[in-house]
């Protein structure tokens, strides 16, 4: 689990393509401090398991549908992409549940400066934005962030100075993906109450009139 608070940008060195997944390498320095094999590193809001790792950089492998569900498939040498260590036991919950688990991407359609903060306008599918709720929270390429306003076909959320010196949020073109990691909590509730009427709906009983008449009984 991830809270979406970055701990450090780090770099793509190397992109090692297969037919329909990668690995990659990428420079880091403070994510690697008690880093060991099997860990899990947020890269971009993406879960991803370290499989190697030297005093500067790590290794990881993406799997095919991490690859169609994100914008890693996107990145290049160079590219800075987000970091953050799973959370620790004894840490301190400073931005909210991130499971890494992206449900999709959107895309960067506006910029508006507003005093100290930047408003940033993104679009994103209907089977995303349906979870978005205004004042609630969403992951942006694993940044942890709160919905300022939310339409059928976008939402906006605003940034302090902080989270656009630590970030790459601002680094991003109008028209560039983002990963998008909706609250976890608002889809339980929904499984759990699809499947609350679908019991529902098993229990009603099948006499009726017709069942009645056809047996006999009316």
């Amino acid at each position: 689990m991830f809270t979406g608070l970055i701990e450090e940008v780090g770099v793509i060195k190397s992109i090692v393509k297969g037919e329909k997944s990668a690995v990659l390498t990428i420079k880091a320095s403070k994510v690697l401090e008690d880093v060991k094999l099997g860990d899990s590193i947020c890269t971009n809001g993406v879960c991803l398991t370290v499989t190697s790792y030297s005093n500067n950089s790590f290794t990881v492998d993406v799997m095919a549908e991490t690859m169609r569900r994100s914008n890693l498939g996107n990145l290049s040498p160079g590219s800075e992409v987000n970091l953050e260590r799973a959370m620790a036991s004894n840490g301190r919950f400073g931005g909210h549940i991130v499971s890494g688990h992206i449900d999709g991407t959107g895309k960067i359609v506006g910029y508006e400066k507003e005093d100290n903060a930047v408003w940033i306008s993104i679009a994103a599918l209907d089977d995303v934005l349906r979870y978005i709720v205004e004042k609630g929270s969403v992951t942006i390429d694993g940044i942890s962030l709160t919905v300022a306003y939310v339409d059928e076909v976008l939402f906006k959320v605003s940034i302090i100075p902080h989270t656009a010196k630590e970030t790459t949020l601002l680094k991003k073109k109008i028209g560039e993906e983002v990963n998008l990691e909706c609250d976890v909590v608002g889809k339980y509730v929904e499984k759990l109450l699809r499947l609350g009427n679908q019991e529902k709906s098993k229990s009603k009983s099948k006499i009726d009139v017709d069942f009645l008449s056809s047996n006999g009984f009316i």
